[in-house]
C-alpha cells in the first residue's frame, strides 16, 4: 500500500475535520475502505487507532486482538490529520456559516449516497 494514500487520507480528514468538525466514521473509515482497499473492520480498527486518545484504548485493543488495526497507517494518518486540522480550521474561519452549512449538507449527501450505492 502506498504511504501517499495514508498521507492524503490523514491530511484531507484533518482539513475536513477542521472545517466541518467530522472525522473517523465519516471520513477515515470510508477512505480506508474505498481508496486504500481496507476491509470495513480493518478500516474501523485503524480509524480508532488514529483517534485513540479521545475514543478509548479498549476498542482499539479489541480490534487489534482480532487483527483489525494497522498501526503504521494510523500513525501516518494521525500525523497528517494534525496538520490538516490546522489548515481546515484556518479555511473554516474564512467561510460564512450559511455557506458552511450548505457545504456540509452536500458533503453528507454525497458520502451517504456513495456508501449506499457501493453497498449494492
Amino acid at each position: 500500500m502506498s504511504w501517499a494514500i495514508f498521507v492524503a487520507i490523514g491530511l484531507s480528514s484533518g482539513i475536513l475535520a477542521g472545517i466541518f468538525g467530522i472525522g473517523g466514521g465519516v471520513l477515515i473509515v470510508p477512505a480506508l475502505m474505498y481508496i486504500a482497499g481496507f476491509s470495513q473492520k480493518l478500516a474501523i480498527g485503524t480509524s480508532l487507532a488514529v483517534l485513540l486518545p479521545p475514543i478509548g484504548l479498549a476498542a482499539v485493543l479489541e480490534y487489534y486482538r482480532n487483527g483489525n488495526v494497522d498501526f503504521k497507517a494510523a500513525l501516518v494518518i494521525a500525523s497528517m490529520a494534525l496538520i490538516g486540522g490546522w489548515i481546515g480550521a484556518r479555511i473554516d474561519n474564512q467561510i460564512d456559516a450559511h455557506t458552511l452549512k450548505i457545504m456540509f449538507g452536500v458533503f453528507l449527501i454525497f458520502m451517504g449516497g456513495y456508501m449506499i450505492f457501493e453497498a449494492k
